[in-house]
C-alpha cells in the first residue's frame, strides 16, 4: 500500500469492500440469525433499504444517504454470500456479480472502451439501446421487445415512466389508443387507471419522476395532517 506524505499507510480504493466480504463471511457462520436467511427471507430487506437510501437523499443528509448506501451494498453482498454456498452448479460468489456487471459495463461503453465516437449523451442511450437489443437477441435467438426486462413488480408510477421511456427511444408514439376504452377482458382499465398513466407522462416529459413527485407530495401531506394534530390538542 502507497505510503502519504506523513509516512502513514493510505489504503486502496476498495480495499475496505474486502474486509465487508470478510465481515460477511463470519456473519454467516457465526450469527444464528444470518446463518438462516435465504434469498426470499432477504428480498424484503432490498427493497425496504432502497426507499431508506432514497429517503435519506431526499433529506439532504450526505452523512444519512451514505449510512444507507451501505445497507444496500450490505444487501448485495449478502445475497451473493448465500449464493456462494449453493453446491448444484448455480452458485456464484461476489467477484461474479463484479465480474458480470464490469464486463457489462465495458460491453455497453464501447465509446470508453472502444473506438466509438459518441456526440453527446442522446447518442450514448441510443447506443446502449441497441447493444442491449443485440445481447436480448444473442440470448433468446430473436429480437425480443424494447420493453424486455422492465420489471414489473415496481411501483406502478416508476412502471410507467420506464415502460415509457423506453418505448420513446424505441420510436413509438406517445398516444397508442385509449387505454380505457380499448382495454379488454383480463387488461381491464378504468378511466382513473388510463388518467393516472397520462400524468405519469406529464411528469416524465417534463422531466420529472412522477413516483418521487408523488411521494414528496405524500411527505408534505403528513406534515400538514401532523400540523393539523397539534393544532387540535393545544
Amino acid at each position: 500500500m502507497p505510503d502519504t506524505s506523513d509516512g502513514q499507510v493510505e489504503l486502496q480504493l476498495g480495499a475496505r469492500l474486502l474486509d465487508l466480504v470478510v465481515v460477511m463471511d463470519r456473519l454467516r457462520t457465526g450469527c444464528p440469525w444470518d446463518a438462516k436467511q435465504t434469498h426470499e427471507s432477504l428480498a424484503p430487506f432490498l427493497l425496504e433499504e432502497t426507499y431508506e437510501a432514497i429517503e435519506a437523499l431526499d433529506s439532504g443528509d450526505p452523512g444519512a444517504f451514505r449510512e444507507e448506501l451501505g445497507d444496500v451494498l450490505l444487501q448485495v453482498v449478502f445475497h451473493a454470500r448465500v449464493a456462494a454456498e449453493r453446491d448444484d452448479g448455480t452458485g456464484y460468489t461476489i467477484d461474479d456479480v463484479a465480474d458480470g456487471i464490469i464486463e457489462k459495463l465495458t460491453r455497453r461503453h464501447p465509446h470508453v472502451f472502444g473506438d466509438v465516437t459518441v456526440s453527446g449523451a442522446e447518442e450514448v442511450k441510443a447506443n446502449w439501446d441497441t447493444i442491449k437489443a443485440a445481447e436480448r437477441q444473442a440470448a433468446k435467438g430473436e429480437a425480443g421487445s424494447v420493453l424486455d426486462g422492465i420489471p414489473l413488480a415496481q411501483p406502478a408510477l416508476s412502471l410507467a415512466t420506464a415502460l415509457r421511456r423506453r418505448a420513446e427511444r424505441a420510436g413509438a408514439p406517445a398516444e397508442l389508443g385509449d387505454l380505457a376504452a380499448e382495454s379488454g377482458p383480463g387488461d381491464e382499465v378504468s378511466e382513473i387507471g388510463a388518467e393516472l398513466f397520462a400524468l405519469a407522462e406529464r411528469a416524465r416529459a417534463a422531466g420529472l419522476d412522477p413516483e418521487l413527485e408523488l411521494h414528496s407530495a405524500a411527505r408534505a401531506y403528513r406534515k400538514r395532517v401532523q400540523a393539523w394534530e397539534r393544532s387540535t390538542q393545544s
